[in-house]
């Protein structure tokens, strides 16, 4: 048996050891957990190691290493399929230098935390099982501290109506945060009703999770179900002027351009109300960035100078246009 299949077959006899399911100890995520302890063919399990790895480097160790080579489109796999499950199971910390950052950041990274290590480095020869009965008995605080760290960094939202959600941490979401604590009291005042906010965790296309959707005001309003995930990033309800706020935060995503305008009209084509698009910025520099993507007739705001907005408008200020 040569020392890679060797080292294979140890990482897998480790993961199930620590009680994980069959599907977390295939050899995609033997791998991956030999990457994860800096651990090399012909290196010893005394020497592991807890670099912090983004995804892309986990899948280079693999290549130069072990002689697997992953192609670029299995990045999601290795990261939704392994990680997460040894994230779940605290085996790994994700973003151990940075525990506030955003979940889909291009810094993301993973490594080991201090309990596996301590296995690694008596096994096979020393009492690594004795500390893996430990580490399990310990599982449920660790999750726990593991868990109140992570609420320790989202970002509050209060709504107007007195409600409080948490986003997940991040540039985006907290954009998010200062559109509803910002913008909405100066350019939408006390009858505003958030009906809609979007958890961007990770991009509409991965599933992002929604914080807040008022799926019966919608549909009185002509939104239709089918449009939902085709919304905006915050939606906002003024009862009084009967005017439906688009909002679109601006970090990642781009702004109310003229193709998306012609989308969400298209979406919205049944809506009762009048609309209002709005690109909301988190500074000017993002702003220059898309000034030349954004459509005519629709507003921007820049939270770090609040009060004032960009009216890229033909015929009006604020307030919808006629179609």
């Amino acid at each position: 048996m040569s020392q890679r299949e060797e080292k294979l077959l140890q990482a897998q006899e480790l993961l199930k050891a620590l009680g994980l399911p069959k599907s977390q100890y295939n050899n995609r995520s033997a791998w991956v957990f030999l990457a994860l302890s800096n651990i090399k063919p012909d290196d010893s399990w005394n020497n592991a190691q807890a670099p912090l790895l983004p995804t892309v480097e986990i899948m280079q160790f693999i290549r130069e290493h072990y002689g697997q080579d992953y192609k670029p489109n299995s990045r999601e796999t290795i990261r939704r399929q392994t990680l997460h499950q040894f994230e779940q199971a605290r085996i790994v910390d994700r973003n151990r230098d940075d525990p506030s950052r955003a979940t889909n950041s291009k810094d993301n990274n993973y490594s080991l935390n201090s309990p596996i290590i301590e296995v690694l480095k008596t096994f096979p020869g020393g009492n690594w099982k004795q500390r893996i009965e430990r580490y399990k008995a310990d599982l449920q605080s660790l999750q726990e501290l593991y868990q109140r760290s992570l609420e320790m960094h989202k970002i509050p939202v209060k709504l107007p109506s007195g409600q409080e959600v948490k986003l997940s941490p991040g540039k985006h979401n907290q954009l998010h945060a200062d559109i509803i604590h910002e913008f909405c009291p100066r350019f939408i005042g006390e009858g505003g009703i958030v009906l809609y906010i979007g958890d961007t965790a990770s991009s509409r296309k991965e599933g992002g999770k929604l914080m807040v959707l008022e799926t019966e005001v919608l549909e009185e309003l002509g939104v239709p179900p089918m449009s939902h995930d085709k919304l905006p990033d915050v939606v906002v309800y003024d009862k009084k002027r009967e005017w439906l706020f688009l909002i679109e935060a601006v970090t990642s995503h781009g702004p109310v351009s003229p193709k998306r305008w012609i989308e969400l009209e298209d979406a919205l084509k049944t809506c009762k109300v009048g609309r209002v698009y709005v690109t909301a910025f988190p500074d000017r520099a993002e702003f220059r960035r898309n000034a030349a993507d954004i459509a005519w007739e629709t507003e921007v705001w820049i939270a770090d100078n609040p009060d004032h907005m960009i009216h890229f408008n033909g015929d009006r200020f604020l307030g919808p246009h006629k179609r």
